[in-house]
């Protein structure tokens, strides 16, 4: 027998998980939480094997809680169960310690076999939040230009020197090449002739 705590702002949403869980053998719900801070002090008090956990939430969010439980040393696994698939909503979650991140619109047997792996401490992804984490792992999000790197950028690609580059915004000589070396780094290249290729690429210079 798997016991639940099902954590989610919504009443009728935890009344429907609560009747889908309660109609199939093998599950037991022990409570229902609106958010993050009741979802803590029930997973202490009760215990259960799986949260049910929604992330977006009035007060303490589902993230919050999620790291709570982890400090507290709470064996507890999470399922995040939510709409949200996000990178600012799944990183943070399975950074906290999430077990796994399933969305809400996934079938019935699907959030039936999430709950027992999470229960078994096996890591449970829904297929677009893989995508996602797998596509963050493989390309790392690109670190945005400053206004006055690009700027210096648009200098570069119309041919300007660094001493032209300089004049033209009012700043030194040293500035400009401290600004190039910055902008290097955040676009991963090497020169001058690179970076604004790039730039076109990533459509940070118009044609």
């Amino acid at each position: 027998m798997i016991s639940l705590l099902i954590v989610d702002d919504h009443p009728i949403v935890r009344d429907g998980l609560r009747g889908i869980f309660t109609g199939e053998a093998g599950f037991e719900v022990l409570g229902e939480a609106g958010n993050g801070d009741e979802a803590v002090t029930l997973a202490e008090r009760l215990r259960p094997d799986v949260v049910l956990m929604d992330l977006r939430m009035p007060g303490s969010n589902g993230v919050a809680a999620i790291a709570e439980l982890a400090r507290r040393g709470n064996p507890t696994r999470v399922l995040v169960l939510t709409t949200y698939d996000t990178d600012s909503d799944v990183v943070p979650a399975i950074e906290a310690g999430a077990t796994g991140y399933l969305l809400k619109d996934s079938p019935r047997e699907e959030l039936f076999r999430a709950v027992r792996a999470a229960a078994k401490g096996e890591s449970v992804l829904s297929p677009a939040v893989a995508s996602r984490l797998l596509g963050r792992v493989r390309a790392p999000a690109e670190e945005p230009l400053s206004q006055r790197e690009v700027e210096v950028l648009e200098l570069v690609a119309r041919g300007c020197t660094n001493k032209e580059a300089a004049r033209k915004l009012f700043i030194s000589e040293a500035t400009v090449k401290t600004h190039l070396l910055h902008l290097y780094a955040k676009l991963g290249v090497k020169d001058r002739a690179a970076a604004v290729a790039i730039g076109y690429q990533r459509g940070l210079l118009q044609a």
